[in-house]
């Protein structure tokens, strides 16, 4: 399955230490509040996904997405990547997967947080391993059911490899949306997560139901139209 090809890809990646394990924690599926940074991603042919965006838990991954998206970055860009069941991935100006660059002008590193997971909506940096954040992102469409089970089993991979991973980080909320709207549970602390589709998951599902070939990439283009940035009202 690609999901496990992914998760055996991603086990050698150094990920993120401590969180708030414990805490009730912030609630990542509560939907925006008046004066919240929000972003309206168009899809053109298809419509708009309304993300709530969270400076307070990824102030960089946040000012380097709302930065580019105000400069018109990704206005005609596509994503180049769809896979069925787990992510839409964009935000790359050669369409290849390996270019981009971020608002900084530079890599910039992982922000992870005990009270945001990749759930099904998630919106994550997609990276080349820890703290190698460009202009790439990923939506993600994973919405698999977690068992205690299966966290143990991710865990125990990763020991093999030398690498830590402790679900204990996550705040008491962010485990209730787990197991309430599932997620990409191998994903976390691999890669940042920023904000969270509150509208438009309808959208999202066309999108990475879209044909694709052998390397899934589209094969017509899933374009981008422009991403707008405001405060919610």
């Amino acid at each position: 399955m690609k999901k496990i090809a992914v998760l055996l890809m991603s086990v050698a990646l150094l990920l993120g230490a401590s969180g708030c394990g414990g805490e009730k924690g912030f609630d990542q599926m509560s939907g925006p509040e008046k004066g919240d940074t929000v972003a309206t991603l168009t899809i053109q042919g298809m419509g708009d996904i309304q993300i709530r965006l969270f400076p307070e838990q990824a102030p960089k991954a946040v000012e380097n997405f709302v930065g580019l998206a105000e400069e018109g970055y990704y206005d005609g860009l596509t994503f180049h990547r769809v896979i069925q069941d787990f992510m839409i991935q964009g935000g790359d100006p050669t369409g290849t997967g390996a270019g981009g660059e971020s608002y900084f002008g530079e890599e910039f590193e992982d922000e992870f947080s005990g009270d945001l997971f990749p759930l099904a909506g998630s919106l994550c940096m997609a990276n080349a391993g820890a703290d190698t954040n460009g202009s790439q992102f990923f939506l993600t469409t994973c919405a698999d059911q977690v068992t205690e089970d299966q966290l143990s089993q991710v865990e125990a991979q990763y020991q093999l490899y030398g690498i830590e991973l402790n679900y204990d980080t996550m705040s008491d909320t962010a485990k209730a949306n787990l197991e309430e709207y599932g997620g990409a549970y191998w994903l976390y602390r691999q890669h940042t997560v920023f904000g969270q589709v509150y509208e438009g998951l309808d959208v999202l599902a066309q999108a990475e139901s879209v044909e694709t070939d052998a390397n899934d990439k589209p094969v017509e283009d899933l374009v981008i139209e422009k991403i707008v940035i405001s405060e919610y009202e």
